[in-house]
């Protein structure tokens, strides 16, 4: 297992990570599923569980994802393994609904086993490669008494169990830092930014599909079909939008640095999970018009501009404040606060969706120069 060529040039994802990457949607859109219903049924301690769940799902896929970018070899042994993992997600997204209500043995367990694949990928490169020895065995220690300590929280009472849990999540995030800081792996930064891409793409197109069916859903249960129109039109045009944001920066800059590459990996969370959020909202609309018993109309227009907000924030955060100028920074900054805003107003999905247009429009005016391809070779 020898580390890839950093500057290898036109290196795409393999069939193999976006086959990894659907298996990973199933729990995304379960977790999703599970925050709607709890939200619906006004349970608000299902966000918690939201943010609990979604850090295992993201977790472990950023994981794979940066030591695949290093060492993806792509031989029998390798697949072997990826598959492992996958098989954990599958147990993981078993064991979303039992979280929710307060039931994380199943999730745990997956979660370990999936890291526990990782850990034997570590060790692969730490026996095949000299040169990242030392950082592939700190990977694979630090990973593995993670794993003990999430054991153990299986333990804790009930009443601990939240605080633990973000001592966990502190854990978890110093084992990269701590792991790299000697020598760096060799990360391919156009590789990577494409891994996250996609799975942000996938991650609006759930958002997309969980509406059209909520949609779909309420045909029947509405006197007048326009209101659902609208809902579906203005869906399409936020998570249009939405899009068009996270595309327009040139990714690659953001991972120039060790440090930079954590900040653009870690906050990559409120990302996912907000644009995965983006759904939840939708849906709680579409509950208002259907006579939804636990949902008012300003509850559900945070549940949609809470979500958006996040989403600009981080992406704004992770890729566009150091490559545009000052125009663009303040309208993203700007867009962020009216659209938390917005629900104050009537039709405040409208405005919302109003709002992320005239981002983009600026965006377009603004277009940055790598738009014309020339430094994307």
């Amino acid at each position: 297992m020898m580390p890839r060529d950093p500057a290898q040039p036109f290196r795409a994802a393999s069939s193999l990570e976006l086959f990894f990457d659907l298996v990973f949607v199933v729990a995304v859109s379960i977790a999703s599923s599970q925050l709607h219903h709890a939200l619906a049924e006004g349970h608000l301690n299902g966000i918690m569980s939201y943010v609990m769940v979604f850090f295992g799902i993201w977790w472990a896929w950023m994981n794979f994802t940066w030591f695949a970018t290093s060492f993806d070899t792509d031989d029998w042994l390798y697949r072997v393994m990826t598959i492992v993992q996958m098989s954990g997600v599958l147990v993981l997204a078993a064991g979303i609904g039992p979280a929710f209500k307060g039931d994380l043995r199943i999730l745990v367990l997956a979660y370990v086993v999936m890291r526990v694949a990782m850990i034997a990928q570590w060790l692969r490169a730490a026996f095949s490669d000299e040169q990242y020895r030392g950082t592939a065995l700190r990977y694979a220690i630090g990973i593995a008494i993670v794993q003990v300590l999430w054991l153990l929280y299986l333990l804790v009472p009930a009443s601990l169990q939240v605080p633990l849990f973000f001592v966990g999540v502190a854990a978890e995030l110093a084992v990269p830092i701590l792991s790299e800081m000697r020598n760096t792996t060799p990360w391919h930064p156009h590789h990577i930014t494409e891994r996250y891409s996609l799975f942000t793409l996938i991650v609006l197109g759930e958002t997309i599909l969980a509406s059209a069916n909520a949609v779909i859903g309420a045909l029947n249960e509405v006197d007048s079909l326009w209101p659902l129109i609208s809902i579906a039109i203005l869906t399409l045009v936020a998570a249009a939008s939405m899009w068009w944001i996270y595309f327009w920066p040139p990714h690659h800059r953001s991972i120039s640095t060790l440090w930079r590459s954590i900040r653009y990996g870690y906050a990559h969370y409120f990302v996912l999970a907000s644009a995965a959020a983006f759904s939840v909202g939708i849906e709680l609309e579409i509950d208002v018009l259907t006579g939804g018993e636990h949902v008012t109309q300003l509850f559900a227009s945070f549940a949609v501009a809470i979500p958006i907000a996040v989403f600009l924030l981080g992406i704004w955060f992770v890729a566009i404040k150091d490559s545009a100028d000052a125009i663009v920074n303040s309208t993203i900054l700007v867009g962020v606060l009216l659209v938390l805003i917005d629900p104050l107003l009537p039709f405040a999905v409208a405005i919302t969706s109003a709002v992320l247009v005239a981002v983009v429009v600026v965006l377009v005016v603004r277009a940055p120069i790598t738009r014309n391809g020339a430094d994307e070779a």
